[in-house]
């Protein structure tokens, strides 16, 4: 063989040994930028706690009628949506303060955090009545959206799917 042969086969192994060590670094690449997304996640478990934990003592605020509390927990700009309509905060305020609850069940929680807002949809069997009038009592779900502000946590938007007879 002659010499030029031997540098064309030389040149062409290097050439594969080039494209090994790409493939390689790439695949590296990739798993460390999986380990370093898995690693923001930490955040999320601990604010799906803190959704869940939030709604929990809304609620709890609600039945105790510790409206100072309730109040200072809804965002200056709520909206919530009801089978009867759409409210902003004062609308709210008014419905929730017309409420009396009995015994309640909050279940299946699911949140999702994104920045500063938390969303949590959850289920609820609660015994209510809004002026003199007993709402259904079967588990419905319900959706709430929490925004961190300057005051804390903010209750922004809430979706309420038990229909207000």
């Amino acid at each position: 063989m002659s010499p030029i042969t031997y540098q064309f086969r030389a040149v062409r192994q290097g050439s594969k040994a080039r494209s090994c060590c790409c493939v390689l670094s790439l695949a590296l690449s990739l798993l460390a930028s999986a380990f370093c997304l898995r690693a923001d996640e930490t955040p999320t478990a601990a604010g799906a706690s803190e959704g869940e934990k939030m709604e929990r003592q809304m609620w709890a605020d609600f039945k105790a009628k510790d409206w100072k509390a309730v109040e200072s927990k809804i965002a200056e700009g709520f909206q919530s949506i009801h089978p009867d309509g759409a409210r902003d905060r004062a609308g709210e305020i008014s419905l929730i303060e017309r409420l009396n609850l009995g015994e309640f069940t909050l279940s299946n929680f699911k949140t999702t955090v994104n920045s500063d807002n938390i969303v949590v949809t959850y289920t609820i069997a609660v015994q209510e009545t809004i002026d003199q009038k007993r709402l259904p009592t079967k588990s419905t779900p319900r959706l709430s959206v929490w925004k961190k502000g300057t005051h804390g946590w903010q209750w922004i938007c809430h979706a309420n799917l038990n229909p207000i007879l």
